[in-house]
């Protein structure tokens, strides 16, 4: 295919890979005929890898991502769904890259149409193929269109909301010398009031404090979300889920993610992991180790009953320990994010976005409040340790 170029699909589902020299990341983005997303569940990509009709494949570093689409399950208000394509790693661009897209049938891999953009060159991000609906039919069309600002560009350009880290302080800058000797100080004002910090994008927030009046929480380090809506705690059962994947062209990591169940007075009452997969009467439950960090979706998931933790859990602190030995600098996409565990429903989610060389990281910490309500904080820090044994000290100090 060519740039602009179009072909019928003669199958009902098909699969967009888009391989190149090295690792992408592909996702795919569900517009509806004013060009939008409805939204941000329409953004389907390695850490959301499902939507109405669309899903994300991982390739694990062995064959490419993709994303497939079922045209029979699109919802009737979607007009096209959008593949793109942005380097893994950050800040590369395509100048020496060739992309190629390959239109596959879903059901057998036979291959329909591949497409590879020409002229590539500071672009860190492609629209690189449309499958979309005209005139009651399915159709397939080449683009190629780059981005000069990432995926994050194209997402905001389709109306993703898309978390920008806050600005660094600026540093003061010198006071100029008094040309005439200075006058006497007049009677000092009180000082204002400290502002609120500013709630992540996305985030429903009050005055200060992130809460869930408003949906999904996008969480960046530091951040505390109330798990409150209305003012009133509506969570009985959460479930964390925790997701990884081996660097580019990295072997198998084997990460075990955990949670330590602390007291009052910040000491351990249990652990939860790969070892031990219920405690607390099974109020704590563990899915099951997962070996390599392979596929799509959570790699691990904890599911707590916050109504029957008994009174004197008042602490949990997530973790994730690499059991294998490699470092966090060995990782790709390291994430976790709490689900309402009755529904399914994301509610909160924290990426990590910078990596150290060290075994372990403590993801994120819940505390139940004086009020009987918990409180979700982003941590994303790092330790030296292979096991969740070496947690429980930095984990009661987090607290």
């Amino acid at each position: 295919m060519t740039p602009g170029s179009n072909i019928p699909l003669s199958v009902p589902r098909v699969v967009v890979d888009v391989s190149a020299p090295v690792r992408l990341d592909v996702s795919g983005l569900l517009l509806t005929e004013s060009g939008k997303v409805r939204s941000d569940d329409d953004f389907i990509f390695y850490n959301q890898p499902s939507g109405p009709g669309v899903s994300y494949r991982s390739g694990g570093g062995a064959a490419p991502d993709a994303i497939i689409v079922d045209t029979g399950s699109v919802p009737a208000d979607i007009e096209k769904i959008v593949v793109t394509a942005s380097p893994d790693a950050p800040g590369q661009t395509f100048s020496g890259i060739e992309p190629t897209a390959t239109i596959r049938n879903a059901d057998d891999s036979t291959a329909l149409a591949t497409f590879t953009p020409p002229q590539l060159g500071s672009e860190t991000a492609l629209i690189i193929v449309e499958v979309y609906r005209r005139g009651g039919a399915w159709k397939a069309r080449a683009v190629g269109q780059g981005y000069a600002n990432g995926l994050a560009g194209i997402a905001t350009d389709f109306g993703v909301t898309v978390d920008e880290p806050a600005a660094p302080p600026q540093p003061a800058q010198p006071a100029a010398q008094p040309a005439t000797p200075p006058q006497p100080a007049a009677p000092p004002q009180p000082a204002a009031a400290p502002a609120a910090p500013a709630p992540a994008a996305g985030a429903g927030a009050g005055a200060g404090k992130i809460n869930l009046d408003k949906g999904r929480v996008n969480l960046q380090k530091n951040q505390t979300v109330s798990l409150v809506k209305g003012g009133r705690p509506f969570l009985t059962s959460v479930k964390m889920g925790l997701g990884w994947e081996p660097a580019y062209r990295s072997k198998d990591i084997d990460l075990d993610a955990s949670v330590i169940a602390y007291g009052p007075d910040r000491k351990k009452i249990d652990a939860c992991y790969f070892g031990k997969l219920a405690i607390l009467g099974g109020v704590i439950q563990h899915s099951g180790d997962n070996l390599t960090g392979e596929g799509a979706g959570d790699d691990e998931a904890i599911t707590v009953h916050l109504g029957d933790l008994p009174p004197n859990v008042t602490g949990l602190v997530f973790t994730v320990n690499s059991f294998s030995g490699q470092r966090f600098t060995e990782v790709a996409k390291a994430y976790c994010r709490l689900l309402d565990a009755g529904t399914g429903q994301e509610l909160v989610r924290f990426d990590l976005t910078n990596a150290e060389p060290r075994t372990g990281v403590m993801m994120c910490k819940m505390i139940r409040q004086f009020s009987g309500e918990w409180e979700m904080t982003a941590l994303g820090e790092y330790v030296d340790s292979r096991t969740v044994r070496g947690m429980v000290k930095p984990g009661s100090q987090a607290l």
